[in-house]
């Protein structure tokens, strides 16, 4: 039992870190290889840690929400370059997130 409660701890900061360092990247335009490798290791981490069997499908609909949201918005606010990069950002840390618990989902289902 605390080992989930841990994973759920550095789940919950990499999520709050992931956001914080999206927003820090969009605004500066920091977006190097770099950068962004850490953006999709804290989604993924996100992925793994935080999100428990009974979130999986709220996680998925605001997942898949802000993926879609975020796409779309970075295309129609590309005339704002710091909205479209925050935005970018943003999908950036949010793709791999959904994916895996996408993925656990689906083997969720085929385990039963």
């Amino acid at each position: 039992m605390p080992k989930k409660v841990k994973g759920n701890l550095i789940g919950a900061w990499a999520f709050l870190i992931g956001v914080i360092l999206a927003v820090i990247i969009g605004l500066f335009s920091l977006e190097s290889n770099l950068a962004l490798g850490i953006l999709v290791v804290l989604g993924v981490i996100v992925g793994v840690l935080n999100v428990g069997d009974e979130d999986v499908k709220s996680f998925l609909l605001a997942g898949a929400v802000l993926v879609i949201v975020s796409y779309m918005g970075a295309s129609a606010l590309g005339a704002i370059p710091i909205l479209g990069s925050i935005l970018n950002s943003l999908l950036v840390l949010f793709v791999p997130a959904t994916i895996i618990v996408a993925l656990k989902a689906v083997f969720s289902i085929a385990k039963s």
